[in-house]
């Protein structure tokens, strides 16, 4: 991908990168845990490894929801993931204090799909010199995500991802359109595809998000078929329990046997003449 993310491994061309890890960072243990597991898989299956947690959560339905255990004690976690493991790691920020905080710890700045238009916060990222992974926002056209891309790269910072994370389908529920991952992809920027917030259910009634984790290797199946760059999920080793977005993580002891699969599309796609 890009070679200023210098712990991520670079194995063989046909490969797909994976961002994966919790939704938010809940503690030490937890978070170390996952990070151990999921980077031996993916070493084991060349598969290029970027943790990802979340240090705050900031867009939540219901005001006594889980938002963090803080924010420099997560950070802090998240640094320690990148020295103790020699992973790059990402996390996400919501304001333009928050991307020079974090751009201290990580070594990718996630914009959250529904901030991807707000021009302070894109141009904030950028000039942290951090790679800038923009989720395209429900509300947005694959298209329309040119103009989110050039703001970065304006501001002095072409090192840019796009991810899919569905779109607005009625009320409460997302599709996606996979006819936007090669439009996006003619940017000349890599191209995630979100394979577990794509099947969220947001704004229930008891405000709660849902989702359909059932769905989580169809949408992964299709995205590594069609020819995406990265896949994005979040894991837990017990979603029940989780603490943020429970209803849309794939168990973590599933996590290995869906790699293996995706793998061998990646390379059985690699082999078809286009």
């Amino acid at each position: 991908m890009y070679p200023e993310l210098s712990r991520l491994r670079q194995y063989p061309v046909n490969s797909f990168f994976l961002i994966a890890g919790p939704c938010a960072i809940e503690g030490e243990q937890m978070a170390l845990q996952i990070a151990e597991q999921v980077s031996r898989f993916c070493e084991r299956l060349q598969i290029p490894y970027i943790f990802k947690g979340s240090y705050r959560k900031a867009n939540r339905t219901r005001r006594d929801s889980f938002v963090g255990i803080g924010d420099e004690k997560a950070l802090r976690i998240l640094r320690r993931i990148g020295e103790e493991f020699d992973l790059p790691v990402t996390t996400d920020i919501h304001t333009e204090e928050e991307a020079a905080l974090a751009a201290g710890y990580v070594d990718v700045l996630q914009i959250p799909a529904f901030l991807c238009r707000q021009t302070s916060l894109l141009e904030a990222a950028a000039r942290t010199g951090k790679a800038v992974n923009i989720k395209k926002g429900q509300f947005m056209s694959p298209g329309s995500m040119r103009f989110a891309v050039e703001k970065v790269v304006e501001a002095g910072n072409d090192r840019v991802l796009l991810t899919e994370r569905g779109t607005t389908f009625g009320y409460g529920d997302l599709v996606v359109d996979f006819r936007g991952i090669p439009q996006m992809q003619s940017f000349g920027k890599p191209v995630v595809l979100d394979c577990t917030h794509s099947l969220q259910q947001p704004n229930q009634a008891e405000g709660v998000t849902g989702g359909r984790p059932a769905l989580i290797e169809t949408i992964a199946r299709a995205g590594v078929a069609v020819g995406v760059d990265g896949l994005f999920i979040e894991t837990h080793p017990d979603p029940a329990s989780a603490l943020s977005d429970g209803a849309n993580m794939l168990p973590l002891d599933r996590l290995e046997a869906l790699l293996e699969t995706l793998s061998r599309i990646r390379q059985s796609s690699a082999v078809i003449p286009q």
